[in-house]
């Protein structure tokens, strides 16, 4: 979900994977896989920006925090 603004300044969440397009006019114009159309404040590219992050978020690698590592591999001639 990402967090917009609409041209009369409401915010809005919007579930980032119903996006179809974003059209380039004086607004910027998202239209959805349902067929409706949203005009928000941000331009396209930080709808993207927000898209990515979001999507970063929830689907990227895991964060490794402290000095946490994984084990060194010996390969296959430590098992002898």
């Amino acid at each position: 979900m990402v967090r917009l603004t609409r041209l009369n300044h409401a915010p809005i969440v919007l579930n980032s994977d119903l996006i179809e397009r974003i059209d380039i006019t004086p607004d910027t114009v998202i239209t959805l896989t349902n067929g409706e159309i949203l005009r928000v404040r941000e331009s396209p590219e930080e709808v993207v920006r927000r898209v990515m992050d979001y999507r970063r978020k929830i689907y990227g690698p895991p964060e490794i925090s402290g000095s946490a590592q994984a084990p060194p591999d010996d390969g296959p001639e430590a098992e002898e």
